[in-house]
């Protein structure tokens, strides 16, 4: 469906993107994550047309982008990091101005945007103007507003910033939906957890390159982080903690913590109970630190995703 070719784009002598390629199948959900500054947004706004690239090609739904603009256009709908809504229209005045500029014909644009209004919520605030809508409210019309048109893909970029969780937990509802029903997403977002939920492949993005790609799973695999149990005990001593050495090496302790590097975790774990008490130190507590897309970002980039 979107095929991206060693995409590069150059700020005042410093490059964004340094020749990018990946693609995305139809119907997929794909999660575009990086730190700040790492080109996720050049790349959001050269694939949505918003941008032109320096050099590369960007091919969706068999157009290409430079050559074919307006067929692109009419395949794709943007949810850009700002809100882009007038402030002194109503939420229905908002979505028929937008579908006007979509070309969505007259008698089909009404009844699109009143069942937008009903999906995310607002149809009892269609007439309010939206400058008296929450920060979450005005999302949902920003996000309502990109779909007017029935867009075989879906730019989203950072589409839940600043929100309350009723508004998130809606907006995960409808492009959950949405993407069941076939649509393609392409989504940045700050949040592990949303990227985690929401998306099928992943692609993370450091110094205008793709330093990884894969599913969750393949993330994880391809990952040199182990998994690990942290162990709380109440009567260690440096004799306990020479003698779990000599079982156990790949370990570090933090005072009466040991953390133990596991590839297995629920083997190790009752093999480590069974030592603990063969030994004689009492367990106060056990935690399972899972890898998540967190630990291996932050493994593959040396950044919290805000830095």
């Amino acid at each position: 469906m979107i095929e991206i070719k060693n995409l590069k784009k150059t700020y005042e002598g410093r490059e964004a993107l340094k020749g990018i390629s990946f693609t995305i199948k139809e119907g997929e959900f794909y999660g575009l994550l990086g730190p700040n500054g790492a080109g996720k947004t050049t790349t959001i706004s050269i694939i949505s047309s918003i941008l032109k690239a320096d050099s590369g090609d960007v091919i969706i739904g068999r157009y290409n982008i430079d050559t074919h603009p307006q067929n692109v256009k009419q395949l794709i709908g943007v949810v850009p990091q700002e809100i882009a809504l007038y402030n002194e229209l109503s939420a229905y005045e908002n979505l028929m101005f937008w579908g006007g500029l979509y070309q969505v014909p007259a008698n089909e644009l009404s009844n699109r945007a009143n069942e937008l209004l009903k999906q995310f919520g607002l149809e009892d605030r269609k007439n309010d103007k939206v400058k008296n809508y929450s920060g979450g409210m005005k999302r949902r019309i920003n996000i309502a507003s990109a779909l007017l048109h029935k867009p075989k893909v879906l730019f989203m970029d950072e589409p839940t910033v600043g929100i309350d969780p009723q508004s998130r937990n809606l907006i995960f509802e409808v492009v959950e939906k949405l993407h069941k029903e076939g649509l393609t997403i392409v989504y940045t977002t700050h949040y592990m957890e949303e990227a985690e939920r929401l998306c099928d492949r992943i692609g993370i993005i450091d110094n205008g390159q793709i330093i990884a790609e894969g599913t969750l799973d393949q993330l994880k695999n391809s990952s040199s982080i182990k998994e690990t149990i942290a162990i709380t005990f109440s009567n260690l001593n440096a004799l306990h903690v020479k003698e779990i050495a000599t079982f156990w090496s790949d370990m570090s302790q933090d005072e009466n913590i040991i953390h133990f590097h596991s590839s297995d975790i629920k083997s190790d774990l009752s093999k480590l109970v069974l030592k603990c008490n063969q030994l004689g130190v009492d367990i106060v507590n056990i935690e399972i630190q899972k890898t998540n897309l967190e630990t291996i970002f932050l493994n593959l980039t040396g950044k919290q995703l805000r830095d």
